[in-house]
C-alpha cells in the first residue's frame, strides 16, 4: 500500500502514467439546447496506477497496450511552458473578466443558451449573465478559459484530483483525458508543467500541442472503440 500523491508522467513516445490512486471515470459531452453538460459514461476499473494510451491505437482504450511501439508513435511534446497568465488574452466585462489562452479541445462548454462566454462576459451586468459566464468558463476541460472577478481572483470549481475520459457522441468522436484538481503533469524530460485545476491531454496521438489536446480528435474523427 502506498501514500503516493497524484501525479502524471508523460512517457517519451509512450503513454501517460497516472499514479496516486486517482479516480478514473468516463464522461459524455451531452447537449441540452445550445449548451453542454457532462453526463456519466461507462464504468472504468480503478487502480493505484494507470497507463493511459496517448497514441490513439490501443485496442484496450483508454489503457495503453503497447501499440505506440508498433505504430512508431511520435509523442514529442510541443506545448508552451510559459505561464498561463502570460499566454492568455484578457476580456473585460462590467461585472467579471475572462482570461483566454486559446487552447481549444472543441468541447463547446463555452456556449450557453444565453450566448457564448465572451458575449456573456460583455453583458455580465445583466441578471444571470455573470453566473452563466462563470459556468461556461469553468466547465471548459482544457483550462483555456478562466473567469476572474474584479479584484483579480480566479473563479474555479472545487475539484478533487480525478481523471475523466471524455466521449463526444454529438461529433461521433472520442475526446481527451480531462485532468481535474491540480494534478502535476511531468514532461518526458522532467519538466513540471504549470499546475492547473483543469487540463486536457491528447489521446488521439495527433495533437500539434502535445501533450495537451488541440481538438485534432474531431478533425481526424478519432474513435477509441472501433465498430
Amino acid at each position: 500500500m502506498t501514500n503516493q500523491k497524484p501525479k502524471i508522467k508523460i512517457v517519451k513516445n509512450g503513454p501517460c502514467l497516472i499514479c496516486g490512486k486517482v479516480p478514473l471515470t468516463e464522461k459524455l459531452i451531452t447537449s441540452y439546447g445550445k449548451q453542454y453538460e457532462y453526463t456519466e459514461g461507462q464504468k472504468l476499473p480503478q487502480a493505484e496506477t494507470y497507463a493511459l494510451c496517448r497514441c490513439g491505437h490501443s485496442k484496450t482504450p483508454p489503457f495503453c497496450d503497447g501499440s505506440h511501439q508498433q505504430c512508431c508513435f511520435d509523442g514529442t511534446e510541443t506545448a508552451s511552458r510559459e505561464a498561463f497568465v502570460l499566454r492568455a488574452k484578457k476580456y473585460e466585462g462590467p461585472k467579471i473578466d475572462l482570461l483566454d489562452d486559446e487552447r481549444c479541445a472543441f468541447a463547446r462548454f463555452c456556449h450557453r443558451n444565453e450566448g457564448n462566454v465572451w458575449e456573456l462576459v460583455q453583458k455580465s451586468d445583466k441578471p444571470g449573465y455573470k453566473e452563466a459566464a462563470i459556468k461556461a468558463a469553468s466547465d471548459c476541460p482544457t483550462g483555456r478559459l478562466v473567469a476572474v472577478d474584479k479584484s483579480g481572483v480566479f473563479i474555479e470549481p472545487e475539484y478533487e484530483p480525478a481523471i475523466e475520459i471524455l466521449q463526444d457522441p454529438e461529433t461521433g468522436t472520442s475526446g481527451p483525458i480531462f485532468v481535474k484538481g491540480g494534478i502535476p503533469i511531468e514532461s518526458a524530460d522532467g519538466h513540471i508543467y504549470e499546475i492547473q485545476n483543469r487540463a486536457a491531454l491528447c489521446r488521439c496521438g495527433e495533437s500539434l500541442n502535445k501533450p495537451f489536446c488541440d481538438a485534432m480528435h474531431v478533425r481526424k474523427e478519432f474513435k477509441d472503440k472501433k465498430e
